[in-house]
């Protein structure tokens, strides 16, 4: 029995990530980057520290609006500042749930396969 969730073709799933990169649709990416579901983009942002509102504005002006947006920080989960947070969702971007890359990437395949417009902002692990 198969229990892999289908994906049509055309979207962005993200096969493997590993220290320093990542495989989206078997195209590897040593970068930030952020996933949509029909497209993958380099994201260029340094660290996770110095992140800005301005550093989401590709995550801003998707549309349609995207629903859920998911952030991984790296090897470990880290706190995504409030007032980030606050300055993010006034430019128009609602929640963005902040999670260890892993965990990203896990979770944007599952929601990619119920139909969802999610992207996912992933700094390498």
């Amino acid at each position: 029995m198969d229990i892999t969730p289908l994906i049509p073709a055309d979207r962005q799933v993200i096969d493997a990530y590993g220290p320093g990169r990542f495989r989206v649709s078997n195209v590897v990416y040593e970068t930030p980057i952020i996933v949509f579901p029909d497209r993958t983009i380099a994201w260029p942002v340094t660290d996770f520290a110095s992140l800005r509102a301005d550093d989401f504005a590709a995550l801003i002006a998707e549309q349609p609006a995207l629903e859920i947006v998911l952030l991984g920080t790296g090897v470990a989960m880290q706190l995504f500042p409030s007032a980030l947070r606050r300055a993010v969702k006034e430019q128009g971007l609602g929640g963005i749930d902040a999670m260890d890359t892993g965990a990203a990437c896990r979770t944007y395949n599952v929601l990619l396969a119920e139909g969802r417009r999610v992207a996912t902002a992933l700094f390498p692990t």
